[in-house]
C-alpha cells in the first residue's frame, strides 16, 4: 500500500476521479472533504428534475464502482480512506431530497458523516465482505439511506413542533 498524491492521481482518470479531483488527497478527514464536494457537484445538477438527477446519480454510483476499484487496488488497499468518490455521488443522492435550506443540508451533511463513520447493522457487515468497487460504493449508499430516513424523521419532527 502506498499513500495517494499529486503523481498517482494524474496517473489514470480513475484515480483523478477516485479521489475526488483531489479532496482524498486531505491530509486529515479525507472523507469529509469528500462529503463537501457533493454540494457544488449536487448544485450542477439541481436545476434538473429529480428523475433526472437520479438517473445521473445512478450512472455516477456505477463509474463509481470502476473508479474505486481501480484506485483500490493500486493503491493496495480496497477501500482507501483517499478514495471519496463515494461519498461524493451518496451525498448528492442525500441532497435530492433534502430541502434547499442551509439547515437541512448541514442535517444531512452531519447525518451523513455519523452513518459513515459509524456503519451500524448491516453496513459494517457489507463494508467487511465487500472488498472490490461494488462494496466501497454499496456501504456509503446504506449511510446514505440512513441519513435520508434520519432526515426525513428529523423533518417530520420539526414541522410537528
Amino acid at each position: 500500500m502506498h499513500n495517494p498524491n499529486l503523481k498517482f492521481m494524474l496517473e489514470h482518470p480513475a484515480h483523478f476521479f477516485g479521489l475526488g479531483f483531489g479532496s482524498g488527497l486531505a491530509k486529515k478527514a479525507p472523507g469529509t472533504f469528500g462529503t463537501l464536494l457533493g454540494f457544488p457537484l449536487f448544485w450542477m445538477i439541481s436545476g434538473y428534475t429529480q428523475s433526472t438527477q437520479l438517473i445521473i446519480i445512478f450512472v455516477l454510483f456505477l463509474v463509481g464502482i470502476y473508479f474505486c476499484d481501480k484506485t483500490g487496488k493500486a493503491l493496495g488497499v480496497a477501500d482507501h480512506g483517499g478514495i471519496v468518490w463515494d461519498e461524493i455521488v451518496a451525498m448528492m443522492l442525500i441532497l435530492t431530497v433534502t430541502p434547499p435550506h442551509w439547515l437541512a443540508w448541514l442535517a444531512a451533511f452531519l447525518l451523513f458523516r455519523l452513518f459513515d463513520i459509524w456503519k451500524p447493522f448491516p453496513i459494517k457487515q457489507f463494508d467487511a465482505k465487500l472488498k472490490n468497487g461494488f462494496g466501497v460504493m454499496f456501504d456509503d449508499l446504506l449511510a446514505a439511506i440512513y441519513a435520508i430516513i434520519s432526515l426525513k424523521v428529523l423533518l417530520w419532527i420539526t414541522s410537528q413542533a
